[in-house]
């Protein structure tokens, strides 16, 4: 599938959807950005560049949200035009879909809105690509369902992504198994390696997590045949205003890359690819 100027398909080279859980202001997605698309185009790896203009399912309601769809997507069509890469927000309701359109490339679909048949019809209707993230409380071959929800609008142009699933309270656990069964459905299997390590309402509030454990599971994505890596970064991210204790720190992007790179070659030459 066409997302932008890049290419994404099952089987094909490993790409990255990576960037702030939100967006803080009108200026770290352009530097953000920037140094992404800088390291991705130096590795060889296709990249989408992922901001959320609006966090619709914070903890707290004091917790911070973003700009809202009119001023973020308006962002984020600028980082798409100054920086020359695809982009990819978040959507929570239906009619935010034909907002989407046009201004970004792809739209994903939160985890807990899943199952939405409204919101993921909607989605498929925008034109855009389509990044489904499997529920946390979803069997890996059950999210065939929701794919289908958004094919059946004609648009083929679908992801599913690979988040971890809840294992009693304020804990997610992954199961690598979860990649080649979602595989089967015929679209390109992303795993998230940052909400995967998330503590979800742990830390008083707000969610915790533990994001040195990202590129361990990251790897073990790979290795599992995972299409694509869903990555949160930030430059400070303990000073970050959402889920800043899973996202990697943006200057360790490049060492983890190098990492999954170095697993996804060898996977490659052992099936003859």
């Amino acid at each position: 599938m066409k997302v932008g100027s890049i290419t994404i398909e099952a089987g094909g080279p490993l790409f990255l959807l990576a960037g702030p859980c939100v967006i803080e202001d009108d200026k770290a997605p352009f530097a953000i950005a920037r140094e992404l698309a800088e390291l991705t185009g130096e590795l060889g790896i296709p990249f989408v560049f992922k901001a959320s203009y609006d966090k619709a399912n914070r903890t707290s309601i004091d917790s911070f949200r973003g700009p809202g769809p009119e001023e973020g997507l308006a962002l984020l069509a600028a980082v798409r035009e100054e920086v020359g890469v695809p982009v990819m927000t978040d959507i929570h309701e239906p009619e935010h879909a034909a907002l989407a359109a046009g201004k970004v490339d792809m739209v994903q679909i939160p985890a807990f809105l899943c199952r939405q048949t409204d919101l993921l019809v909607a989605a498929g209707k925008s034109g855009c690509a389509v990044n489904v993230k499997k529920g946390q409380f979803v069997a890996p071959w059950d999210i065939g369902w929701s794919i289908e929800k958004v094919r059946s609008t004609g648009n083929e142009k679908v992801l599913v992504t690979e988040r971890g699933v809840s294992f009693g309270y304020n804990t997610l656990v992954n199961d690598m198994r979860a990649i080649p069964e979602m595989a089967k459905f015929g679209a390109p299997v992303v795993f998230d390696a940052t909400h995967s390590v998330q503590k979800p309402s742990f830390a008083g509030g707000k969610s915790g997590g533990d994001r040195t454990m990202a590129p361990l599971l990251a790897r073990a994505a790979v290795a599992a045949g995972c299409d694509g890596v869903f990555a949160e970064t930030h430059p400070d991210p303990d000073n970050a205003l959402s889920d800043g204790p899973n996202m990697i720190p943006l200057g360790e992007m490049r060492a983890m890359i190098r990492s999954l790179l170095a697993i996804r070659r060898a996977l490659d030459e052992e099936q003859g690819r």
